[in-house]
């Protein structure tokens, strides 16, 4: 996929990675880090939505909460719009994600950052969760990709059997722990390897979809828990809040859309 862009906002090469800001036509700003997509203006909704609230509707009680990525600030952007929140950990390894997008994509935070209840964390979370207490309602990984062509990435020991075993340590006995997991249309191995490796972590788990156009169309979301479950079968409190989820795009999550 191909979209014309109207002008660099940002570029700067930080620590870990590559970190640009387009404005494009037809998607807006967008977010790119070591030349990947990551979101834009346009579909960030679908995308933080479907990966926080989802989840996040399916909680018996939601008071604290455990970010991993996520530095553009849309994750606890939409975690702040639950007035029983009352703690939310952010471990983000790259400041320079953070400083870009406050600067330039502040809508993606919408001052999420200065909220009391959010705590910052600059650091690795695969050492970050081995000395975690929580307990945490719900864990979300909204870490980058690990790419095939490619060695080293930053987010590869967070793809592994040994960091979701520590997650699962510190999530509430009906916590939910939730990753994105690439586009299960072209990519459907990696929903698959992370089902895999949630099999061996946790009681119960399921896949979920939304739609997201700037990433091919689709996004993968996978999720686990000791004793819930994440399904549409229940009456959604959907909120006025919420610029994709709806009575059609919730259900539509769990449908079996694999064109196959």
């Amino acid at each position: 996929m191909s979209f014309s862009v109207n002008r660099e906002i940002c570029n700067v090469q930080t620590e870990f990675q590559n970190v640009t800001i387009l404005d494009t036509e037809v998607f807006g700003k967008a977010l790119l880090l070591d030349g990947h997509i990551q979101l834009t203006d346009f579909d960030e909704a679908a995308y933080h939505e479907c990966l926080v609230q989802i989840p996040a509707l399916n909680l018996p009680r939601f008071e604290r909460a455990l970010v991993i990525g996520g530095g553009d600030g849309g994750v606890i952007r939409e975690l702040c719009k639950h007035p029983s929140v009352t703690h939310i950990d952010m471990v983000e390894i790259d400041q320079g994600v953070v400083d870009a997008c406050k600067e330039h994509m502040p809508n993606l935070s919408n001052g999420a950052f200065d909220d009391p209840r959010v705590h910052l964390h600059i650091t690795d979370a695969f050492h970050f969760v081995k000395d975690a207490t929580g307990p945490y309602d719900l864990i979300i990984v909204d870490s980058t990709d690990t790419y095939e062509e490619e060695e080293g990435e930053i987010s590869e020991m967070l793809w592994t059997k040994e960091f979701y075993a520590d997650i699962a340590r510190v999530a509430s006995p009906y916590g939910i722990v939730v990753t994105q997991a690439d586009n299960h249309i072209f990519c459907p191995y990696s929903c698959e390897e992370v089902l895999g490796l949630f099999s061996n972590v946790f009681n119960h788990r399921g896949f979920y979809f939304g739609l997201v156009p700037s990433f091919g169309g689709y996004s993968g979301f996978v999720w686990g828990s000791m004793n819930n479950e994440v399904g549409p079968n229940f009456e959604v409190r959907l909120s006025r809040d919420f610029k994709y989820l709806n009575e059609v795009t919730y259900p539509l999550a769990f449908s079996d859309l694999r064109f196959s």
